[in-house]
């Protein structure tokens, strides 16, 4: 859904998919599902948009080409490498706490996720995150 408009404001997502919801007879998704998105780099947070992360697959939802104009929501296309920085920072802040204190595991199935998003957040945008990655696979589960 963020990728037709480029970027949206949490608000104006909340929106977008409340009318598709409408469009399509169906219950409006709960507020959480944007958290979530973010939360799995779904979707990345940028100077207060929403941008399509290094984990989406972006395609079009059914009823969703006419969104643009019933929302009435400018396309924006934040700067590639500034959004990618933000995903990286991000990134390397969960990463952080998932090791915890000497590089200890805290939670092995959050390293294992991490794990996979960054090779995603390499592919996606102008990062290189080997050795967090490295640090991350070290200390991981065998």
């Amino acid at each position: 859904m963020v990728d037709l408009f480029g970027a949206l404001a949490p608000a104006e997502l909340r929106k977008a998919l409340a009318e598709l919801a409408f469009k399509r007879g169906v219950d409006t998704p709960p507020d959480t599902v944007v958290e979530e998105a973010v939360a799995s780099y779904h979707l990345v947070e940028y100077d207060g948009l929403l941008v399509v992360g290094p984990a989406a697959f972006p395609t079009l939802p059914e009823n969703a080409a006419d969104l643009p104009h019933i929302l009435d929501v400018t396309h924006e296309t934040p700067p590639t490498e500034a959004v990618a920085r933000a995903a990286e920072q991000r990134f390397r802040e969960e990463a952080a706490r998932a090791l915890g204190p000497g590089e200890g595991v805290e939670d092995a199935s959050t390293v294992e996720r991490l794990v996979d998003v960054s090779y995603d957040l390499e592919a996606w945008g102008p990062v290189d995150v080997r050795e967090v990655r490295q640090r991350l696979d070290d200390a991981g589960p065998d």
